[in-house]
């Protein structure tokens, strides 16, 4: 008998597991964890080869270095050029923060670019519908900032720090000065 109540239970264990959803992308990393490095080779790699290398170390560090430079101290010029001397603005992590570095000096066109280049790289970035969203916002883009939001949503739920922020800034009167 417990045998059986072993197996049923296994079995049961099993059926769930593969009724489970998979979640692919929707998982917003935090904003200072750098993006894992970039798979371009084809073929499938060695388990030697999926070890961060000293390459990779050197990345996450001028990745952290931006990232406080952005967030800590406000200094979104010499963020952009950190970000940019890292040679990996093709990832939607970096080209978000590029563009964010360059919405908060002003520049919203140059801005727009990197967060479409952001999402062109991963269109289940959910930091940048965010950030986009509020760019969206305070050029008063009120109907894309709302689309920016159901994205937002569908990627990462209503509850995520992301969608919650967005929706705050789509809550606030057209024009009342909005700082993101």
């Amino acid at each position: 008998m417990r045998k059986y109540a072993k197996l049923l239970t296994l079995g049961l264990f099993s059926i769930a597991l593969a009724a489970a959803p998979v979640v692919t992308g929707a998982y917003a990393a935090p904003d200072n964890s750098p993006p894992p490095p970039s798979d371009s080779g084809k073929k499938k790699k060695k388990s030697s080869e999926l070890r961060p290398s000293g390459e990779y170390a050197a990345f996450a560090a001028g990745y952290r270095a931006a990232h406080a430079a952005i967030y800590e101290r406000g200094e979104y010029a010499s963020a952009i050029q950190q970000l940019k001397a890292l040679r990996r603005d093709d990832t939607a992590a970096v080209a978000n923060l590029i563009g964010y570095s360059y919405r908060k000096l002003g520049d919203y066109k140059v801005s727009q670019i990197w967060y479409e280049r952001a999402l062109k790289a991963d269109p289940g970035h959910v930091k940048t519908w965010q950030y986009y969203g509020l760019w969206q916002v305070e050029q008063g883009n009120r109907d894309q900032a709302q689309y920016h939001l159901s994205r937002i949503a569908a990627l990462a739920g209503t509850q995520s720090d992301e969608y919650r922020s967005l929706a705050s800034a789509l809550e606030k009167a057209p024009g009342t000065g909005l700082v993101y």
